[in-house]
Order: structure tokens, then sequence, then C-alpha cells
């Protein structure tokens, strides 16, 4: 079938329609992004670093250095904020296992002895992992002062070549 010059202009009709209501559908977006109170931002630092910097501007992210200072000089308690499996498949030596989808289950039995004050080092796995921050703020929200998040904790731990155990202590649930 041979398209006639009526044919080929609904076509370009309706490509050139098509194309205004996506151009009209893209800045009625912007507009309303524009006038929201807060806005999305169109260029942003999505990197890990940069989610844990908290609303009052701290960053909560620690180094991996920092971390494995904290584990040497056992001046930090690590928690591993992953399911109890996965705890038991391996963890930071000496990281109690506090799994933020039960933590009110066990936050009493796991922080009873661990003042308020002590470093606190939230960890899971994988850069994208946010148990361990929803677990800092948890922490934060209950009065814990010197909260942190090692991004990636147990893979970077691994890489590194640190301290590892599996099982379920301590920090047996």
């Amino acid at each position: 079938m041979v398209k006639t010059g009526r044919h080929r202009k609904i076509g370009v009709q309706v490509v050139w329609q098509t194309g205004c209501i996506i151009l009209l559908a893209v800045i009625m977006g912007l507009l309303v992004n524009q006038i929201r109170p807060k806005g999305l931002p169109l260029v942003a630092d999505w990197s890990p670093e940069t989610r844990l910097i908290l609303e009052s501007g701290e960053n909560i992210a620690i180094s991996l250095e920092e971390a494995r200072e904290g584990f040497l000089s056992k001046r930090g308690i690590f928690l591993d904020a992953r399911s109890p499996e996965l705890y038991e498949r391996g963890h930071i030596r000496s990281a109690r296992n506090l799994p933020w989808q039960a933590v009110e289950d066990h936050f009493d039995s796991v922080m009873a002895d661990i003042p308020k004050d002590r470093l606190i080092i939230a960890y899971c796995d994988g850069e994208a992992c946010a148990l361990s921050k929803d677990l800092a703020i948890e922490l934060l929200f209950r009065g814990y002062e010197n909260v942190r998040v090692l991004i990636n904790g147990w893979s970077v731990w691994q890489e590194n070549q640190l301290p590892v155990a599996k099982g379920s202590h301590p920090g047996r649930l």
C-alpha cells in the first residue's frame, strides 16, 4: 500500500503532537519540583557517603581505617544490622548482631551494657544497604552519642583481611 500525502501529513502531525505533550509534561514536572517546599535536586551527589549526612549536617560515615583502629583499640563496639542467618555465616569478630528488622525485640538485650558515649560502628553489606544507617539513626534517637556507619562494612572488612568470626556469639539473640 502506497502512503498518500494525507497519511504522511497525519503521521507528521501525530509525531509533532506527541513531542509537544512530552515537552509540556517535562516543563510541568520541573515547575512543580521548583515550587515544592522540598523539591528534588536536579543534580546531586548520590554516593554512599552523602547518604550518611544527617539533616543536622553531621556525617556519620566512618572510614575503614578509623573502624579498624576502633576494633584494635577495643574502643568501638560493632553492630551487625543484617539478619541472624547472615550474621551466623560470618561477621566482624566480636560484633554483636542487632538486626534492623527485629531491633525492638532485641534492643535491650544487645545494648544493655553499652554506655551512651561509647563508639558504636554499625555495618551491613553492600554500598546500597541502608540497614546500618537505619540502625545508626535509631541509636542516635535513643540517646547514643557516638554512632557511625561503616559503608559496605562486611565486604570491605573481609576484602582487607581483617578479623572475622562465624556462629551466633557474641551478641547472640
